[in-house]
C-alpha cells in the first residue's frame, strides 16, 4: 500500500447537507484513513514579505493522508468526495 496526501480546496460556510455529506464520506473512508486535518487560516512567507491567506475558493481547507493500491486508486477516493472547489492527490514518498 502506498500512501497519498489528499489537499481540499475551496470554503464556503456548510450547511447541514455538506456536513451530512462530508461525515458520510469521511465514514466510507474510515478503513483507509492514516491522517486528517483542517486549518485555520494561514499566512505565506515569501521574499515578497507575509501576507494573511484569505479563506474562499482557492483556501486549502483541509488534508487527508490515505492509504491506496496505486494512484488510480486514490483518485477514484478522491473524486467521490463531496469536495468544494477542488481535491488534489500527491503521492507521498519516504524521506
Amino acid at each position: 500500500m502506498n500512501k497519498y496526501l489528499l489537499l481540499h480546496y475551496g470554503f464556503e460556510n456548510p450547511t447541514p447537507e455538506i456536513m451530512a455529506a462530508w461525515h458520510k464520506w469521511f465514514d466510507s473512508i474510515a478503513d483507509k484513513m492514516v491522517d486528517q486535518g483542517g486549518f485555520n487560516g494561514g499566512k505565506e512567507i515569501s521574499d515578497a514579505g507575509i501576507k494573511e491567506l484569505p479563506w474562499n475558493m482557492d483556501s486549502i481547507t483541509g488534508y487527508n493522508i490515505i492509504q491506496a493500491e496505486n494512484f488510480e486508486s486514490a483518485e477514484q477516493l478522491a473524486q467521490s468526495c463531496p469536495y468544494i472547489a477542488s481535491i488534489r492527490v500527491y503521492e507521498l514518498r519516504s524521506m
